[in-house]
């Protein structure tokens, strides 16, 4: 929602200055120079990135309109996950959690949480880690640097289209030259016409470079630091996750460790104390 709320005040405080100033809206209307700004960018964004990057930053603009997930309801819903697999295992014993841990989707105590179970990448993460700790193989110190390399290559992967969008930022001012440059070709062959064909064709180059400065400073560059803000969020509850299993193989009680990850919850999302017990409690 902020995204569209953000395009609309871009759009409408541009144009209304335009029109305020006596200007003529429709001869911002220029879709040549659109189409040389945006296809051009859009092929050198092609060129410059794998597959891979330009299908996740396909996903992360259109997940742009949803905006982060990571709300308190999420963390209320994570944590009381990992209380419910944690109080199991201190109670039955961590073999307990082997059907849990191999068949996730099927678990009563996963599908009490609908929302953290239908997210594969933080249902890996717990089942993986979970799967260590049932071995018993690994000691807290061995475990929580094992999280430490994993939650530092997604946040390399998670940056991946942040970084791609800034870069075509970075060069749509050049594209708007580019379209402009065109423009002042174009009106040289009109020399010796009617002053306003003249006119018309410097009036279209100018458009170029203004288009090429505002998509780059009004859409995109906006585009990949709200992707950089996602991949924080995301990149904080996994955190999350890292710091309550840890602390559950330190010993503490399932009580003790999700409190341990409450406390790595930014202020924003985090829920109070009282708020997390009601709701382990209720579930």
């Amino acid at each position: 929602m902020n995204v569209i709320i953000g395009i609309i005040v871009v759009l409408g405080c541009v144009a209304a200055g335009y029109v305020l100033s006596h200007g003529q809206l429709m001869a911002l209307w220029q879709p040549y120079e659109l189409l040389t700004i945006g296809g051009a960018a859009l092929g050198a964004f092609i060129c410059a990135n794998p597959g891979k990057v330009s299908k996740q930053t396909l996903a992360a603009v259109t997940g742009m309109l949803k905006g982060s997930k990571y709300s308190k309801a999420y963390y209320l819903d994570a944590l009381g996950l990992l209380y419910d697999l944690l109080a199991k295992a201190r109670k039955e014993g961590m073999m307990a959690l082997e059907t849990d841990v191999e068949d996730p989707h099927n678990s009563a105590i996963f599908q009490k949480y609908p929302k953290v179970a239908h997210d594969h990448h933080a249902t890996d993460f717990i089942t993986d880690y979970l799967r260590l700790m049932v071995s018993g193989n690994m000691n807290a110190i061995e475990l929580e640097n094992l999280m430490d390399i994993e939650l530092e290559t997604h946040h390399e992967e998670g940056h991946q289209p942040a970084a791609a969008l800034q870069r075509v930022a970075d060069g749509l001012p050049g594209f708007g030259i580019v379209a402009a440059v065109l423009g002042i070709v174009i009106t040289m062959g009109s020399l010796g016409g009617p002053p306003e064909e003249i006119g018309h064709h410097v009036a279209a180059a100018l458009v170029g470079t203004f288009l090429g400065i505002l998509l780059a400073y009004g859409f995109v560059a906006p585009m990949s630091t709200l992707c950089e803000h996602i991949a924080r969020d995301e990149g904080q509850f996994f955190k999350v996750l890292k710091t309550t299993l840890v602390a559950s193989l330190q010993g503490y009680a399932p009580q003790v460790a999700i409190e341990f990850g409450r406390k790595a919850i930014f202020g924003a999302e985090r829920p109070g104390f009282r708020e997390l017990e009601e709701h382990v409690k209720k579930k």
